[in-house]
């Protein structure tokens, strides 16, 4: 059952995580996610079979890459990082929206809240909440291909360094096995529970 009611919150968080990709680049003047499809929230452009699984069974996951072409941007720098900060901002944008959606069932508190269909449909909320909490963090770790290694590549420049692109070429390798070692977890997790906390407390509770 639970897997059925984490659905939606992985559709939701991989689709807009992707279109926000899409939708940034093109408006810093890139047309190749218009030109192929990607600026929808339709999850058929976005979900990528093994990273949805991946995050259904695993915990962790990713949709289709948006390709971009850098070289219609005006500040590639700076508009490779907006870029790259777009999804994870769009996943942060969603859990707020949705804890603010259960702040408010919470305080009109209707009849049917205590209902079975009020319990699945908070269930389906929180995991919403927590399955974008999840996409946030995982994907500003600074590893190859995933968004925090894009952002540090923009910060520091690191093209210039001969090591880059043979980190780069490997980076899914790397990921692979830091996942594999719970590596990631060590980050992961407290980072996780510290963000998803943050929101009960404030905002929720």
């Amino acid at each position: 059952m639970d897997k059925l009611l984490i659905l939606p919150g992985i559709i939701i968080g991989l689709s807009f995580h992707e279109f926000a990709h899409g939708i940034v680049s093109y408006k810093l003047g890139d047309p190749t996610p218009k030109l192929q499809g990607r600026l929808t929230i339709n999850p058929a452009a976005h979900i990528d079979p093994f990273g949805f699984f991946a995050l259904l069974i695993a915990g962790f996951g990713w949709g289709v890459p948006v390709e971009i072409d850098p070289r219609y941007y005006k500040h590639r720098r700076r508009d490779e990082m907006l870029v790259s900060f777009a999804g994870v901002v769009m996943n942060l944008f969603i859990a707020i929206v949705f804890s603010f959606v259960l702040k408010g069932l919470f305080i009109m508190n209707p009849p049917w809240l205590m209902g079975t269909f009020g319990d699945v449909l908070l269930d389906v909320l929180f995991y919403i909440i927590s399955v974008n909490v999840v996409l946030m963090v995982f994907n500003l770790l600074p590893v190859p291909p995933l968004d925090g290694f894009g952002i540090l590549t923009e910060i520091f420049d690191l093209r210039k360094y001969n090591w880059y692109y043979q980190v780069y070429d490997k980076g899914f390798l790397i990921l692979l096995a830091l996942i594999i070692f719970n590596v990631t977890d060590v980050v992961l997790v407290p980072c996780v529970n510290f963000v998803y906390q943050l929101l009960m407390d404030l905002i929720i509770f």
